[in-house]
């Protein structure tokens, strides 16, 4: 696809540089890829100055260079920056106001740089605790590019991948799954009875099941009511350990409650969460259950250089000051109910969009091609991406076959912003 401000938006030079410098394996988005320079907000900034709605980009959580937390980095990185073995108050304070986000029994905070780490590190702590390593996630996942993480990241590897301490269970969708009806749940979490009997069969023990509450890249499936709870209650039974990844919907997203795991009344063992945190600042963090660091701890020590350091801690408080001063996760609920109530009334008129689902700024569209045959529209939702981009707003496609939009703004999104995608979304669904 090409374009009439292509010419000035791409830098073909840039594109041959990248290639040269940063090999094969580097992606870019779009067909004519962008060339950004400046975030604002909701907005992203090319170098010709055109801007576009961003509403895929969940790292700046609270906006692109939101001026609270620009100014708190600032400040902090100016006076001190080192790492975490030395005594500072803003890591203990972020610490302290962190938990408070969580039930009383998840008590300590661990500080890393990324999510792939955090959740390296839950691995760590699950296998240390429980003496097993066998691991059970969805079919689809991602949760990271470490080798550990890579390998229960199924997005990205297939079984032959995959070591043998690894099963995958079906995500729990109930528009294109297996299970549909009012059961869905429990017949979902009954694959995990069939992933522990796997490893037993393998003489692997189970260390834990590690998910992401929203299943974000299976196609953001809200899990049927009772799935997560009947999920851990199966995994701790076999003496495995229950890791909620917040990655994506933590930090309010979800508009519901703050963390993804709440809305089904479940408590994790252990939490890791990332990206948004830091809103752009490489922060993540394990939260666990006391009991379990100390089994970890009495066998080896944690450190991580530049993890929870003294700016990381700054900006992360800086965030929170943000979710809460501005009412975000309140917008988020608020927001998302318009979104995808708009979404849903473009639906009436354009047979392609085969469901409309997730919670707050955590929305799927997810086009077929033909009514209860429910076949996926790839190519279609191809076409929309680029025509989306085109006009001016960034979004992306999601899921096993690539047929779901996947919309994932900024938490300072407004209802203007998103009738302003839903008039061109309607348009791009027509163009096809």
């Amino acid at each position: 696809m090409t374009d009439s401000f292509s010419s000035s938006s791409v830098n073909q030079q840039l594109l041959d540089r990248r290639q040269r410098l940063l090999g094969p394996a580097y992606r870019l988005f779009y067909e004519t890829p962008l060339h950004i320079v400046r975030g604002e907000g909701v907005w992203l900034i090319d170098a010709d100055g055109r801007r576009y709605l961003d509403m895929y980009n969940n790292v700046p959580h609270v906006g692109h260079c939101h001026p609270h937390v620009v100014a708190a980095v600032c400040e902090q990185i100016g006076v001190l920056n080192t790492h975490t073995r030395y005594l500072h108050e803003n890591v203990l304070a972020y610490a302290e106001r962190l938990l408070n986000r969580f039930p009383s029994k998840l008590d300590v905070a661990m500080f890393s740089c990324t999510g792939t780490e955090a959740n390296e590190l839950a691995l760590r702590i699950a296998r240390s605790s429980t003496g097993g390593t066998g691991l059970i996630v969805a079919e689809h996942a991602y949760h990271g590019n470490s080798h550990a993480i890579a390998e229960i990241s199924t997005e990205d590897n297939t079984p032959a991948d995959r070591s043998d301490y690894i099963v995958t269970v079906p995500p729990p969708d109930i528009y294109r799954g297996q299970y549909r009806d009012a059961d869905a749940a429990e017949r979902y979490a009954a694959h995990l009875h069939a992933a522990i009997d796997t490893l037993d069969r393998r003489g692997i023990v189970l260390a834990a099941f590690v998910v992401d509450t929203i299943f974000s890249s299976s196609g953001v499936i809200a899990p049927p009511p009772g799935y997560l709870k009947l999920a851990a209650d199966i995994v701790r039974a076999a003496g495995g350990l229950f890791v909620a990844d917040e990655v994506q919907p933590g930090f309010g997203r979800t508009g519901r409650s703050f963390w993804g795991f709440e809305a089904d009344g479940v408590l994790p063992d252990i939490v890791t969460m990332g990206k948004p945190m830091g809103n752009g600042h490489p922060l993540a963090a394990t939260i666990a259950k006391r009991s379990l660091v100390e089994k970890f701890a009495s066998k080896t020590g944690y450190f991580n250089t530049f993890g929870g350091n003294p700016v990381s801690a700054a900006a992360g408080m800086a965030v929170l000051d943000v979710i809460e001063g501005e009412n975000l996760q309140e917008n988020a609920l608020a927001v998302g109910r318009h979104l995808q109530a708009g979404v849903r009334a473009i639906a009436k008129t354009r047979d392609v969009i085969g469901d409309v689902r997730g919670n707050g700024l955590f929305v799927a569209i997810e086009l077929v091609d033909a009514g209860e045959a429910r076949r996926p529209a790839a190519a279609a939702a191809g076409r929309v991406v680029n025509d989306l981009r085109n006009r001016g707003i960034l979004t992306n496609t999601m899921g096993a076959d690539g047929n779901i939009l996947k919309l994932r703004p900024p938490m300072v999104f407004n209802k203007d912003n998103a009738d302003f995608f839903l008039g061109h979304l309607d348009e791009a669904l027509a163009a096809i």
